[in-house]
């Protein structure tokens, strides 16, 4: 599933992040409620996370908002208010679920995919493909016109990423915070070394590239000319 996480705690951010990515899932997060609803108006995702007291704009008027423009995306408050009446308010509010902090991480990611299956979304890829280029989760595999191309975790990671926006700009930003953990620019070439050694394993042999670099917005990977 495509989930959209919308939670200005850094640190339970990267932990949420993190611990649904590992269960399969693929994972935007949102600092603050105005960044959030902008994206969270799109409509492609399949479910959405929702802290309740964030900056610039409170969690319950997204919701509430995007009801309003009928944007139908399942969506689970998380909140340190759990007692009824703030449980009552939030789903009146037009949020389908209502967590209450300090949670289990166990139990957000059934009810997540509870959510899911209500919308007929819950199956998780284990293997991703563009063009001839397969990465295999399970297997921790990847593969280019039948050939196995060794790469490193970190790599492995990105290339991941990458796979699931296949066809997106996937900015510097967006890599620092989902790939390598930082929520800050720290200034240091690291993204530019990988992208680099990630395009000679899976470029460089082969007639059609598919790793392309966004000159002033990021990177993208996709089929066909760019």
């Amino acid at each position: 599933m495509k989930i959209l996480l919308i939670e200005d705690d850094r640190e339970a951010a990267r932990f949420l992040v993190k611990g649904l990515s590992e269960s399969g899932h693929t994972v935007d997060h949102a600092g603050d409620g105005e960044e959030g609803y902008e994206m969270a108006r799109s409509g492609s995702y399949d479910v959405l996370v929702v802290d309740r007291m964030l900056p610039k704009r409170d969690g319950l008027s997204i919701v509430t908002e995007l009801r309003a423009q009928s944007n139908s995306t399942p969506v689970l408050i998380l909140s340190a208010l759990g007692e009824v009446d703030d449980r009552v308010k939030g789903l009146r509010a037009g949020g389908d679920d209502y967590l209450a902090k300090p949670y289990a991480f166990s139990e957000l990611v059934a009810r997540v995919e509870a959510l899911g299956r209500r919308r007929g979304t819950t199956e998780v890829e284990t293997v991703l493909k563009v063009g001839d280029l397969e990465l295999d989760r399970l297997a921790h595999r990847v593969q280019r016109a039948g050939k196995t191309i060794l790469v490193q975790p970190r790599e492995f990671r990105l290339l991941e990423y990458l796979m699931r926006h296949a066809g997106q700009v996937v900015t510097r930003t967006m890599l620092l915070e989902n790939v390598w953990d930082y929520h800050f620019d720290p200034q240091t070439n690291v993204i530019d070394v990988h992208i680099s050694r990630l395009r000679s394993k899976i470029d460089k042999e082969f007639d059609q590239p598919l790793l392309h670099t966004v000159r002033g917005a990021g990177y993208m990977i996709r089929e066909g000319e760019f």
